[in-house]
């Protein structure tokens, strides 16, 4: 082989190395196995790819097949954010209720059990936790997210959940640098923009993340967010002051810097996913997440080409793109080695199968006021806002279903925008209303609806599967901290009187 032949075939395999893409179907295309044998070294996991355990550890087998070290991603944060129980619903809470309760032991423990099953499906990059402080209460992507809007508290529980994630042998990806938690637009639509001085960054969105480090997260995903006290110009996906200057230097970050979707208009809609993948790497990146949106063969050739050209035109440094590959292949080789050490070993006490950690930890988070209460004939009325799209529309959430199985004679109906409270009044007839909301606090209508329903019958039970800051005043009210299918369940409890 030349010398030029050679340094064309490492190019090509650093470029690939660089990528996260994801892909249709619940078995590997034959382009994706084509294209690991060829140096791809990461691919991404979503819900549309995974129907059981069984079919998930399948086709992670058919992956290793390929490439033995091969990371296999996914964004399993657990609580409103789920893959793994994308149908269904997740067994775990998530971060806010984990926050609610308080307890990092108990976090480390739901944490451990969820790596260990990501684990022995053969997963093994996680894209969590969320260290976002929710310093703003509208957020409309964070939210239940987070472990809460107190820094310190964030900061704890993020390092008690990436020890307990990484002791399952499951890399943690630590999210979004620098603190997605202070935004009111979703970086799914549009660019959202922090405006918070210096002194506030560092008191605030910083801690989280020091303290992420600090316990060894194996990775940290980038924010699609300008920060102009940061930098002025660029998001920090793309900003060499954040993830090389602030990031790497000075928090002194080692691991690998992942993007978040590059499909995400954040990016897409004003660099396009091309010029943005070579801009993000050039500044500090080290993988390529793509795949949410975009899922086949065309997009991963034309993000490995734009990164090829792009060094060959000396926009991209040869080095960094190499630097960037190393890293990559550096985690998927401490992967490797910690499944042949047999990790994750034995699971921590209270968290071992079968001894429902999830539930557990969903019963701690609950709180109910203006109570006790138990209700026998309901009729839960579920008022449902649009689903933002890191939850997804298709994860089923509320309380309608887990109260049926305790209280059989419910009945329940799901109401959208626009919704006349009276026409709910009329279905549930003598029944108790049960009216079920999710961050009601955002959604002028569903408040609106709540305090009719409260005010013509002031036996409503309001339950809230966000975050708790619209409670009507006379009402009894259930906070679950969280809309999964634990949190579910626990209210369920709360309100059959168990």
């Amino acid at each position: 082989m030349t010398v030029l032949a050679h340094r064309a075939d490492t190019l090509t395999q650093d470029a690939l190395a660089v990528l996260q893409p994801g892909f249709e179907g619940t078995t590997a295309p034959a382009w994706l196995l084509r294209q690991v044998s060829q140096g791809l070294t990461a691919v991404g996991l979503f819900g549309r790819n995974i129907t059981s355990p069984a079919q998930l550890a399948a086709l992670t087998a058919q992956l290793r097949a390929e490439r033995d070290d091969v990371l296999v991603a996914i964004d399993e944060e657990g609580g409103d954010v789920t893959r793994l129980e994308v149908r269904e619903g997740s067994s775990f809470p998530g971060n806010l209720a984990l926050g609610a309760v308080d307890d990092t032991a108990l976090t480390r423990d739901v944490a451990h059990e969820l790596g260990r099953r990501l684990a022995e499906c053969g997963v093994n990059l996680n894209w969590a936790p969320s260290a976002d402080v929710n310093s703003n209460p509208d957020n409309p992507v964070i939210g239940v997210r987070s472990f809460g809007a107190d820094t310190l508290l964030a900061a704890r529980h993020t390092a008690a959940y990436v020890d307990g994630l990484q002791a399952a042998g499951v890399a943690a990806c630590t999210k979004h640098f620098p603190g997605h938690g202070d935004t009111n637009v979703d970086s799914h639509h549009a660019l959202p923009r922090i405006d918070a001085d210096l002194d506030t960054l560092y008191a605030r969105e910083l801690v989280p993340f020091r303290a992420a480090i600090a316990a060894g997260t194996k990775a940290v995903m980038s924010a699609h967010i300008l920060v102009p006290s940061l930098d002025p110009t660029r998001p920090a996906t793309l900003s060499p002051r954040i993830l090389t200057g602030l990031l790497r230097k000075e928090l002194g970050f080692e691991g690998l810097v992942v993007t978040d979707g590059m499909e995400m208009n954040a990016i897409a809609g004003t660099y396009g996913i091309e010029r943005g993948s070579v801009l993000a790497i050039a500044a500090g990146a080290d993988a390529i997440c793509v795949g949410g949106g975009l899922a086949d063969e065309a997009t991963v050739l034309r993000l490995r080409d734009a990164l090829v050209d792009a060094v060959r035109e000396g926009t991209l440094p040869e080095e960094r793109l190499a630097d960037a590959a190393a890293r990559v292949r550096a985690l998927a080789d401490w992967t490797r080695r910690s499944r042949a050490a047999g990790l994750p070993g034995a699971p921590q006490e209270g968290s071992a199968p079968g001894t429902g950690i999830g539930l557990t930890a969903a019963r701690r988070a609950l709180s109910v006021t203006g109570g006790p209460v138990t209700v026998t004939r309901p009729y839960v009325a579920t008022l449902s806002p649009v689903a933002n799209i890191a939850v997804g529309d298709e994860t089923p959430w509320g309380v309608a279903g887990e109260l049926a199985a305790l209280v059989p004679d419910t009945e329940a109906a799901t109401y959208a925008e626009g919704v006349d409270p009276a026409e709910i009044l009329a279905a549930a007839g003598d029944r108790t209303v049960v009216a079920v909301v999710r961050d009601a606090h955002r959604h002028a209508w569903m408040t609106a609806a709540v305090a009719a329903l409260v005010a013509a019958r002031p036996d409503t039970v309001v339950v809230e599967m966000g975050l708790p800051r619209a409670e009507p005043a006379g009402a009894v009210y259930v906070a679950t901290y969280g809309a999964s299918r634990a949190c579910g369940r626990a209210a369920a409890e709360a309100l059959a009187g168990r």
